[in-house]
């Protein structure tokens, strides 16, 4: 039996990576732990983008938020992580999509039984080689390393301690912390005990993290123990189906490789009998593969802000691998399906919602090969204006947002003598690394701000905006001046908590309420405080603003009276987007939904998922049948149901939204029936009218649509009328004139800017001319080499076309020049050659392409004219003179 081998001390030991999941549940759901099932890969905590950890979900729990249901849990937790993306595929163990096994304590077992179960579950249930296994822990954490070495029989080599930054575990700054210790395999143990360096990944793989939860860290820095400690463990899953299936990698274990394998048939390549390039890129697919489908099946929709942006930047790299290895057709789909097979029997929404998945996978593989093509067509553009350089953010842009390859737009820009600014290009790309590391990897257990810290320990706020737009209530927490309180005086900007309230708190995309907290109080003095903003934290509403005059204290009692305009706005625009939605279904059809929404005072702003623009005539019908329904003066209907029987009425529900088991439901009758917790008007005649504003595009899939509604419109009316005025008087024309004033102005700048075209080509096509008289003649040619500067690289070309029309087919023009005289990083090369030249052998694309490498740029084009480019005009003479030698070499 050889080494590898000898890791198992019976062949008993679970290897499927099912086995291995079953193992660890069950080994702690015989310890009284209870079982919890994965969360949601869109986390509750909305500090955090995406469930990027085993013990996100039980956050709330070590915060003390709220109460454990077990002192004992265990779990396997699918998690994303985005920060180390460009190691994916390139090391053995890195992937975005992984499975946390973890089991927790929350106040009951500590240290002696989390290390004595980590051992026994490692070697007695895994059955690995416990001469294998090495331990780490924090260089003072004497108690851990005695039940190591005292308790287990650990060799005391194989206890490394380590420092702060690998073994010590901190929610943040201050907060909950600990020590922890960590499990290695080792897959070299021939090499000894002498000398161990657990950095060394070739040898060593760390599969099992204990944290140990025992302190909590001041602002000073000063660590006290916490009263409850608690335990937080992590094992890879993949990590250790690695080890227990003998593979050189996580890539080759069962849980990623039928994926791998789909995608090698699909490009009619051998895994195993490719290089190391293409080895990785089917890495990445089979990776990538795993966690577009679950994060599309936990509702991210693919867009360029947060998790849709992570989500799209995946699902680009897998399309873009896909080509790299000879994947010439549409095929997300079916990897899509792979991932499905392979994992819906450990996550059944995946089958739930597979039909969406594929839809989702085949909208955006499509609009991705679209937004390829735009990138190429924007790059063009973008040489045609004939630039210095193109920008490090405009090469980012067409890397990040078309996934264009940095070094094919370095190679197309070379060809016009453009080169592109990669410093620029590596700040842009560090920025958004930045953005994503700090989206994808903090889990802040500290509770930061003031507001948090009253939340903890307060009552919810009693919300009574529904049924008046006044209450009093009583004061019962302050924050004055950004630091809590127990009294406020005029001046101070505050934000109160209170036992109820009738001003409604930013949510649903509607914005909060404006108004005033009033009342006659402290030796019958008056207190006015203008409220600004609402928000909710924890159905705790925070009433934002400052104290007009008097002085407010905790305990107070004061009136709360909501702004009866703004209120009145804001459920007119709400009111008017449900009609909206409805209103493009019917129109567009059923498939439209909602991406996102804002109710304002003054507007509304639809976001909807749709493949196409919405066109002005859809766009004139869909504002004439809201405006129809408006005048039908339909009453609403508020009613509250559970969400079953509101699902089963056909209410209609954001995807991915998490709902209450009780839901509002929002009923304009024949119209639209929503779930929804906003204000809104008893009946659809008060909207008044609607009129929309514009229709544009927000990001790839996903259109807006902006509109006001009620009495906002007047607003609205008297910019228009006092813009169209404003114009009118401009142009010297009665407002119903403005359009073909306007035309014709434009029609004239047309011909002019024609016109200029045409006399510098005028202008170029003289001059050159004017070197006719000094062509060289060589046996039965004539080549013209010249200098022209202040004309581009179009007008060159037509002279250089004129000029070769003129002398006739055995002659050779070659021109360069600056186009702007001040900027010597711009040159232009210009070739034409007769037919007699070409037909000796001789091609402009390629010569002059030639020449240009001595200004540092390159270019070409076809035998006959050729442009090209370059960076360096000071060379440009000695390019001219090159290019004369050569010539007379070739034609002599």
């Amino acid at each position: 039996m050889d080494d590898a081998n000898n890791c198992y001390s019976r062949e008993s030991s679970p290897r499927t990576s099912l086995e291995i999941r079953n193992a660890f549940v069950n080994y702690f759901a015989e310890r009284e732990h209870e079982v919890v099932n994965s969360a949601s890969l869109i986390p509750e905590d909305p500090t955090v983008l995406l469930t990027i950890a085993g013990m996100l979900p039980f956050k709330p729990i070590f915060l003390g938020q709220v109460k454990a249901p077990s002192q004992r849990a265990v779990s396997v937790q699918k998690c994303i992580r985005t920060n180390d993306i460009e190691n994916v595929g390139r090391t053995a163990r890195h992937q975005t999509f992984f499975e946390m096994l973890g089991n927790f304590s929350f106040g009951n077992y500590f240290k002696e039984e989390a290390i004595r179960w980590a051992w026994e579950l490692s070697t007695n249930v895994y059955k690995l080689d416990p001469q294998r296994l090495i331990i780490s822990v924090f260089r003072e954490d004497d108690e851990a390393a005695s039940i190591w070495q005292d308790l287990i029989g650990v060799n005391p080599k194989k206890i490394i301690r380590m420092d702060e930054k690998d073994n010590f575990w901190a929610s943040g700054p201050t907060g909950p912390c600990g020590p922890c210790s960590e499990m290695y395999y080792d897959f070299l143990p021939e090499l000894g005990d002498d000398s161990i360096d657990l950095e060394d990944e070739n040898r060593f793989i760390e599969f099992y993290n204990l944290v140990f939860m025992e302190f909590n860290r001041d602002n000073k820095g000063k660590l006290t123990p916490l009263k409850n400690r608690s335990i937080d463990t992590g094992m890879g899953l993949e990590r250790m189906a690695q080890i227990l299936q003998r593979v050189p990698n996580n890539y080759e274990t069962d849980l990623i490789f039928p994926i791998i394998e789909k995608a090698a048939r699909l490009a009619s390549i051998d895994y195993l009998k490719v290089d190391v390039k293409t080895k990785t890129s089917l890495k990445i697919i089979g990776d990538h593969s795993r966690a577009i489908t679950h994060l599309i099946a936990d509702g991210v929709r693919a867009s360029n802000l947060g998790r849709g942006y992570v989500l799209r930047r995946l699902l680009r790299r897998v399309v873009r691998h896909g080509r790299l290895i000879g994947i010439n057709q549409t095929f997300l789909t079916q990897m899509g399906e792979s991932v499905i097979e392979l994992m819906s029997s450990i996550y059944p929404n995946l089958i739930e919602n597979k039909v969406y998945i594929l839809k989702e996978l085949e909208t955006e593989e499509e609009r991705f090969l679209e937004t390829l093509e735009r990138g190429e067509k924007l790059l063009n553009s973008l040489l045609k204006s004939n630039p210095s350089k193109i920008k490090g953010e405009q090469a980012f842009e067409l890397y990040d947002t078309y996934g264009f390859p940095l070094e094919l737009t370095e190679e197309i820009a070379s060809e016009y003598g453009v080169e592109v600014d990669l410093k620029g290009f590596n700040k842009a790309m560090n920025e958004q690394k930045k953005r994503a590391k700090a989206a994808s990897i903090s889990i802040d257990l500290t509770v930061q701000s003031s507001i948090e810290q009253i939340v903890k320990e307060i009552e919810p706020t009693t919300f009574k905006g529904y049924e008046t737009l006044e209450e009093r209530s009583q004061v019962k927490a302050l924050i004055v001046n950004g630091k809590p309180s127990n009294i406020g005086v005029s001046g101070d900007e505050i934000q109160v908590i209170l036992d109820s309230t009738p001003f409604y708190g930013e949510s649903g995309g509607q914005v909060g309420d404006r108004g005033h907290l009033k009342g006659i109080i402290h030796d019958n003095d008056a207190v006015s405080i203008a409220i600004n903003a609402v928000n909710t934290n924890k159905n705790v509403f925070v009433h934002n603003g400052f104290i007009e005059k008097g002085q407010l204290s905790v305990g107070d009692v004061v009136n709360g009276q909501v702004d009866r305009i703004s209120r009145s706005r804001a459920q007119a625009h709400h009111t008017a987007t449900h009609l909206l939605q409805a209103a493009l279904k019917k129109v567009k059809g059923p498939d439209i939904s909602q991406a996102g929404s804002l109710v304002d005072f003054n507007r509304l702003r639809f976001d909807f998922h749709a493949p196409n623009p919405v066109t002005s005539k859809e766009l004139e019908e869909i504002e004439q049948l809201i405006n129809l329904w408006i005048n039908e003066a339909y009453p609403l209907e508020i009613s509250q149901m559970s969400l079953e029987n509101a699902k089963s009425a056909g209410a209609i529900a954001m995807f991915g939204e998490k709902y209450e088991d009780i839901v509002r439901v929002v009923n304009v009758p024949g119209v639209s029936l929503e779930l929804c917790g906003g204000t809104h008007v008893k009946n659809t005649s008060e909207i008044g009218f609607l009129k929309i504003l514009n229709e544009t595009s927000v990001a790839a899939g996903i259109r807006r649509i902006e509109a006001i509604a009620g009495p906002a419109i007047m607003g609205f009316l008297n910019e228009r009328d006092k813009i169209v005025k404003d114009l009118a008087e401009r142009f010297k024309s009665q407002p119903n004139e403005i359009i073909d004033r306007v035309i014709s102005l434009q029609e004239e700048l047309k011909l002019t800017t024609k016109s200029l075209e045409r006399s510098r080509e005028e202008l170029a096509l003289t001059k050159a001319i004017s070197f006719a008289s000094n062509a060289i003649h060589i046996n039965n040619s004539q080549l013209i080499i010249e200098r022209l500067d202040g004309i581009d690289g179009t007008g060159l070309q037509g002279a250089a076309q004129g000029l070769v029309a003129r002398l006739g087919k055995n002659s050779v023009v070659i021109f360069g020049g600056l186009p702007n005289p001040n900027d010597e990083k711009k040159v232009v090369l210009i070739a034409a050659f007769g037919e007699t030249v070409i037909s000796y052998g001789l091609q402009a694309g390629k010569f002059i392409g030639e020449v240009a490498k001595i200004c540092g740029g390159g270019g070409g084009g076809r035998s006959n004219i050729a442009q090209a480019g370059g960076r360096d005009g000071s060379k440009l003479d000695h390019a001219l003179k090159v290019a004369r030698e050569k010539l007379i070499t070739k034609l002599q």
